[in-house]
């Protein structure tokens, strides 16, 4: 397919997924307030959300459209979950003629197993929060008060969720880019130290200036790292097992088939037959 097909192709899927998103922001104008209520709980759990109002939970604003703001946040993040299956599948379908069925055979397993990650992530970066606020929070003086504004926590509370979803997810495209033949074991144990550093390095940065959270993402990122690399060690060397010339040397002569084929022995017996 010409270039330009190919644009005008992504440029379809492209708004077919955003007419998705906005089916879905629909929705979640629709269930605004418990998606609300759902995500402000690890907040609302913690003593230091009542030091403006004592008998209640509290999120202050700084200006006149941080509601809309904060409005439109929660129904994208509502809409982005309601329509995966929509962009999903217009990223399957975009990507799916460049992939032999060997590898559509294992996208039809992963991706399930991708979106099972991807919330396992989310409802621990979830589940963690109110841990993590409270340490946070220790650190505060003894006269001072939190204040946080509603931008601030949603944004961490959605920032949080994503990332650790996504990381969550990493391990599994390595080890489908290792059944495709693009990444093998022996480059993952070459570099297996880096990848840790990198676990707890990447999850410092994208979390929070306090440990709990950067432990929680950092630990199970290398035990599911971990996990990765046994499968392509055991991937690899089924490969190996499998293949017939495996153990050569490079410089070894292979054994030839002297046994004449067909044609061979129909060309011989031509010239046997002209010779007599």
């Amino acid at each position: 397919m010409p270039l330009m097909d190919h644009l005008r192709e992504l440029r379809g899927r492209l708004f077919k997924s955003l007419i998705g998103l906005a089916l879905g922001a629909v929705v979640g104008y629709a269930f605004y307030q418990p998606v609300w209520d759902f995500l402000t709980a690890p907040y609302c759990s913690l003593p230091e959300s009542a030091s403006v109002d004592p008998e209640g939970c509290t999120l202050i604003v700084t200006g006149p459209f941080d509601p809309i703001f904060a409005a439109f946040k929660v129904w994208v993040f509502v809409g982005a979950l309601v329509s995966a299956p929509v962009w999903l599948y217009q990223l399957w379908a975009f990507v799916a003629p460049a992939l032999h069925s060997r590898e559509k055979k294992y996208v039809y397993i992963f991706v399930p197993l991708a979106a099972l990650l991807f919330f396992g992530g989310a409802a621990l970066a979830y589940q963690i929060t109110a841990l993590a606020l409270s340490v946070l929070f220790g650190f505060l003086p003894e006269d001072a008060a939190p204040f946080l504004t509603v931008g601030e926590y949603l944004d961490y509370m959605v920032i949080m969720m994503a990332m650790f979803g996504l990381g969550f997810v990493m391990p599994l495209l390595v080890v489908l880019l290792n059944l495709a033949g693009i990444l093998s074991h022996a480059a993952l144990a070459k570099w297996r130290r880096a990848i840790i550093f990198g676990a707890f390095a990447i999850s410092a940065v994208i979390t929070p200036a306090e440990p709990i959270s950067m432990l929680a993402l950092a630990v199970p990122l290398v035990v599911l790292f971990e996990i990765a690399e046994l499968v392509a060690f055991l991937n690899d060397r089924r490969k190996r097992r499998d293949d017939p010339l495996a153990g050569l040397d490079d410089d070894e002569l292979s054994d030839l088939d002297e046994t004449p084929s067909d044609l061979e022995a129909t060309d011989s017996g031509g010239e046997s037959a002209e010779r007599r």
